[in-house]
């Protein structure tokens, strides 16, 4: 069995009296893709920002690769080998790609020769090598969710959280953020998605978690998922067969 990079016990977030996460578990194994979903508000953000420190936990505890992260700043976190990548990118759009992913390779590692090797490799894994040099305030939301993944795997993770990479593009933007992914995947770097593309997320995730009102209220294989009763009740509407044309 893969080790477990990441784990969760208990994990909650209550905002004065609103329980935003309540009690959640996950294991995610070294070297999955796996999928995080559920209904808008149900607290999939509100989770990745627990496990990256932009938010302290109300109660619980997050291990990475068997690290308690509860005193570890964002930073700390990012250096330990958690990056992320986040649905709306704000790179620095006077820079060029190549500039925006070469401060993710500087960070933590300051070795120019190091640097540059991380950048070519960030570039070739997201497809992004033919527009290397021009500035991002001139890219395509594609790009810019291809470059938004450079970025983050430029600073060299173990483990790279990935929120709503597809949302917004095109089928065949889809399929090129997924292919990504894959690719990432292909480097040693775990991956665990948030997406609502349901198509992308059952062809590529080995495992899904689906959390509703800030509880988990499943974990399986795509296939499991979707036929989950739960799951549909609280997600993803009647099959089609059912529901009528």
């Amino acid at each position: 069995m893969s080790q477990i990079i990441l784990s969760g016990r208990g994990v909650s977030k209550s905002f004065r009296g609103l329980k935003a996460i309540q009690d959640v578990d996950f294991d995610i194994p070294e070297g999955s893709i796996f999928g995080l979903i559920g209904p808008n508000g149900a607290g999939k953000s509100t989770l990745f920002n627990l496990i990256t420190g932009y938010y302290p936990l109300t109660a619980g505890e997050i291990r990475f690769k068997d690290q308690d992260l509860s005193p570890l700043p964002t930073y700390r976190r990012n250096q330990a080998g958690i990056a992320r990548a986040f649905q709306i990118s704000k790179p620095f759009p006077a820079l060029t790609v190549r500039e925006n992913i070469r401060v993710g390779a500087m960070f933590g590692d300051a070795s120019r020769a190091a640097s540059e090797d991380t950048v070519e490799q960030a570039l070739a894994t997201v497809g992004l090598q033919d527009l290397a040099d021009r500035t991002a305030e001139g890219l395509t939301v594609g790009a810019l969710r291809k470059l938004e993944v450079a970025r983050a795997f430029a600073t060299r993770p173990t483990l790279l959280l990935a929120d709503e990479p597809c949302a917004g593009l095109n089928p065949v933007e889809t399929r090129e953020m997924v292919e990504c992914l894959r690719k990432v995947r292909e480097h040693g770097v775990t991956v665990w998605l948030v997406e609502h593309d349901m198509k992308a997320v059952t062809s590529i995730c080995d495992r899904i978690i689906v959390i509703d009102a800030g509880k988990k209220i499943a974990e399986g294989s795509p296939q499991e998922i979707v036929a989950d009763p739960k799951v549909i009740a609280a997600y993803l509407g009647e099959p089609l067969e059912e529901a009528g044309h």
